[in-house]
């Protein structure tokens, strides 16, 4: 069965998820695997973007880097990046095809979609020195924990995942960081509760834990904010850019400029035309970010959510640069039903219809999930 085959027929999402199922997989075949450093990445938002600047630099240093992150855009091998590019559909295969032969059809066929993918990459990274793994859903449970880390990373922590991770910043945050190990670095956060919960774990599990605060030097603020300029990243863009340096050197190296000169990974307040970015943001943290990015500004939103997300309360956060909002149609389970949506951009006084087409004169923002940026790029393929 060939990989897209396989993956087709398991479900993206559960109800319930198995948390001893992957570590009991991981550890049945972990002795045939050459495994690399592991850089784990966690937290609510910045992760994929963090990862890439990370990954993206220790590769330009001459060191063989995997980075895996989720979820893709269009094509599967999104998810898969070594050594500077998107992994070859013919690699995958063969890689599925070697992790097939290694676990027992069991496992095989009852690892999640997420769970198998996972292992699926770290056949392909193989011969890394170093993976930058981004984890899926909170942390502690994660199928990516399952792997010894040289360093785990936070990116900030805010709610989202409620049904999953609990409905408090302390729930979803201590989750998240129960993942930590040996070391750790803390990211920006936008709650003080996260900065207290970390140092109690680390205390207990006894990791040394770093705060960017203290890691990001004058060099290392001097050198983001001209990468920054260089290639129009957004404020929220530069501070990744700048938590990632600070990682760099936390594994003992020096943070140079032609190392992290690049621009932000595709889908991360993305200019894709004139008058057109795109941002997977799907949550009230990134749409603060948003809106202060486009602070003083009036767009046209093109928009759906799935309906676990508090789309009351993104609206309510984005509603001072809306001019309009433009439903997309997304065909998937899990998107709200239009009726839900449309009340709730009555209850707030925005105007809004279907997206039907992109008018040159008007300036549009794509948001909502990685579902909606496929919905419409895929849209405007088509035309």
């Amino acid at each position: 069965m060939t990989l897209a085959q396989f993956l087709g027929s398991k479900p993206l999402f559960y109800d319930v998820i198995d948390y001893a199922r992957f570590p009991a997989a991981y550890e049945s075949i972990r002795y045939f695997l050459s495994l690399p450093k592991f850089i784990h990445i966690v937290g609510t938002n910045g992760k994929g973007s963090t990862g890439r600047f990370l990954a993206t630099a220790l590769y330009r240093a001459g060191k063989k880097t995997g980075h895996y992150t989720s979820p893709h855009i269009v094509r599967f091998n999104e998810r898969v990046w070594m050594n500077g590019e998107e992994i070859s559909d013919e690699l995958l295969e063969n890689a599925h095809q070697k992790l097939l032969g290694l676990l027992s059809s069991e496992y095989a066929y009852a690892l999640s979609y997420f769970e198998y993918t996972t292992l699926l990459a770290m056949v392909v990274f193989e011969e890394c020195e170093y993976v930058v793994l981004e984890a899926g859903l909170g942390g502690e449970f994660d199928a990516t924990n399952a792997f010894d880390k040289v360093l785990s990373i936070f990116t900030p922590i805010a709610l989202d995942h409620s049904a999953f991770l609990g409905n408090t910043i302390e729930s979803i945050a201590a989750t998240k960081l129960r993942s930590m190990q040996s070391v750790a670095l803390m990211g920006k956060q936008p709650y003080i509760e996260t900065k207290i919960i970390a140092r109690q774990i680390a205390n207990e599990k006894k990791t040394d834990i770093k705060c960017i605060d203290g890691m990001a030097s004058p060099e290392i603020k001097e050198c983001a904010l001209h990468i920054a300029i260089k290639n129009d990243l957004s404020d929220y863009l530069r501070d990744n850019m700048e938590l990632a340096m600070a990682a760099y050197e936390v594994l003992g190296y020096t943070a140079e400029k032609m190392l992290f000169d690049q621009k932000a990974l595709f889908g991360r307040l993305t200019k894709i035309n004139d008058n057109i970015t795109l941002d997977v943001g799907h949550n009230a943290l990134a749409a603060r970010v948003i809106a202060e990015a486009f602070v003083g500004q009036k767009i046209t939103l093109i928009y759906n959510t799935y309906a676990d997300k508090d789309y009351q309360e993104i609206l309510t956060i984005l509603a001072p640069i809306i001019e309009s909002v433009e439903i997309i149609e997304v065909n998937e389970a899990r998107i709200v039903e239009r009726e839900l949506l449309e009340s709730v951009l009555r209850e707030l006084g925005i105007d809004y219809r279907l997206f039907n087409e992109i008018k040159e004169e008007n300036k549009y923002l794509v948001f909502g999930s990685f579902s909606v940026a496929e919905a419409f790029l895929k849209r405007m393929k088509s035309h």
